[in-house]
């Protein structure tokens, strides 16, 4: 692949030209199946921009939590397991602020502009 435009660049520049240009041309179910698809290219657009730096953040707060290193998916894995077994709880030193953490990175990628999200951006566990 070219260095330029980036995928990134690719996937915004496609949402902007569909909510610009073709938006105001069509209506009814036509727009509305439009509007999922430039939701779909935001999310990806997201995606792309911040999920591999919540996910390195999500896998070192594991390793610390859990003193074990893995993939993402195997450590998740693992903390469900504990959790299940009542091995960790919401007393376990840090798993709150992890889970608090985890979730908030998450909606910032997956609902940005969900109003209980924007509310407790700020909110400390």
């Amino acid at each position: 692949m070219q260095d330029e435009p980036t995928p990134v660049e690719l996937t915004k520049s496609v949402a902007d030209f569909l909510r610009s240009e073709i938006t105001p041309l069509i209506s009814g179910h036509q727009a509305f199946k439009l509007r999922v698809a430039i939701n779909i290219l935001d999310l990806v657009t997201r995606q792309l921009t911040q999920e591999e730096g919540s996910a390195a953040k999500e896998v070192e707060h594991l390793r610390a939590l859990l003193g074990i290193d893995g993939s993402v998916t195997e450590l998740n894995r693992v903390l469900a397991e504990r959790i299940a077994k009542g091995e960790l709880d919401l007393a376990t030193p840090g798993l709150a602020e992890h889970l608090w953490a985890t979730t908030m990175d998450k909606l910032a990628v997956d609902q940005p502009n969900y109003a209980s999200y924007k509310r407790e951006l700020g909110r400390n566990p």
